[in-house]
């Protein structure tokens, strides 16, 4: 059966408006950050060095890899970033899988280790996204 004349444009519409709404949001993808690179979340790398050299965006996610039980991943604000110290809120959400995956939020997210010792040995990073 064929498509009358005023269903037929309101399909041309209809896909037209989709388009030009991709095209003005950009039809951009989330990107994945994988964490300290091929090292991953460990004491040994430089995470503000590692973010200073990415752009992020939210709704990016970002992976956090390491050997399950040697460290984990708290989600923290700006004051457990700069004390590392996480509270019991923090806590509460903190991963331990050692293929941790957070989502970033618009702004600075922080997120640190808890582990005693590793935050202050450099275990921490912030990331601002536009």
């Amino acid at each position: 059966m064929a498509m009358g004349r005023g269903k037929c444009m309101k399909l041309v519409m209809f896909i037209s408006f989709f388009f030009i709404g991709l095209l003005i949001s950009g039809g951009t993808a989330s990107t994945t950050h994988l964490v300290g690179g091929s090292q991953g979340w460990d004491i040994s790398v430089s995470y503000t060095a590692w973010a200073d050299k990415r752009s992020f965006a939210a709704g990016d996610t970002l992976v956090f890899n390491y050997q399950a039980g040697a460290h984990n991943v708290v989600p923290v604000n700006v004051a457990g970033y700069r004390s590392c110290k996480a509270s019991a809120a923090n806590l509460a959400k903190a991963m331990s899988t050692g293929n941790d995956k957070f989502t970033v939020k618009k702004g600075a997210n922080y997120f640190i280790c808890s582990y005693a010792g590793h935050c202050s040995a450099g275990m921490k990073i912030k990331v601002n996204a536009n």
